[in-house]
């Protein structure tokens, strides 16, 4: 239990990621995220009405039974492995949350003003989780993808569109990072 709940080294990880990627492509599939709203809006019937999701949702089936692992893999992860102690924050970053008016994470990874319960009694953190939410939608769907799609999947078949999203993804949350970020707070 103990090489399972510490945090694993970024070589050990970045290994196992590339023998599953080296597993999917031998097998013909493609890894993403965001493709697994495709397939459900295709289950529930949006082919109907839009062509974009008139397709064969049940070839994907592997890839929902990801995203269901994902969500499980987190709520066990938090709940039963969670060990925010041995992660330390950066003095910078609690300095340049609190010249944004938010408080440091005491004994979590997170701020609870940004990823608590508090956020939702804010109208403007609210406001900003649907601009939010409604601008990654609109990203990934114009990107061809999402970033686990382009920079996991797509780097791994050496995908010149995918290096090209992956750049702009950096670039965008670098922008985001030092200069729409001090503007929202």
């Amino acid at each position: 239990m103990d090489f399972i709940s510490q945090t694993w080294s970024w070589y050990f990880s970045g290994f196992l990621i590339g023998i599953i990627m080296l597993c999917l492509i031998y097998f013909g599939k493609v890894f993403g995220m965001s493709s697994n709203l495709r397939s459900m809006c295709s289950m529930a019937g949006a082919g109907k009405y839009v062509s974009f999701f008139d397709f064969d949702w049940k070839s994907q089936r592997w890839n929902l039974i990801v995203i269901l692992g994902a969500m499980l893999g987190g709520f066990v992860a938090v709940h039963f492995m969670s060990d925010a102690s041995n992660v330390n924050i950066n003095p910078k970053t609690i300095e340049q949350l609190a010249q944004l008016g938010i408080d440091a994470p005491n004994g979590k990874l997170l701020p609870n003003a940004l990823f608590g319960n508090d956020a939702f009694q804010s109208p403007k953190i609210i406001f900003i989780l649907i601009i939010g939410g409604i601008l990654i939608g609109f990203g990934s769907r114009y990107a061809g993808g999402c970033t686990s799609g382009h920079a996991i999947s797509g780097l791994s078949n050496l995908q010149i569109p995918s290096l090209k999203a992956v750049i702009g993804f950096f670039i965008g949350g670098l922008i985001m990072a030092h200069f729409i970020l001090p503007l929202i707070f």
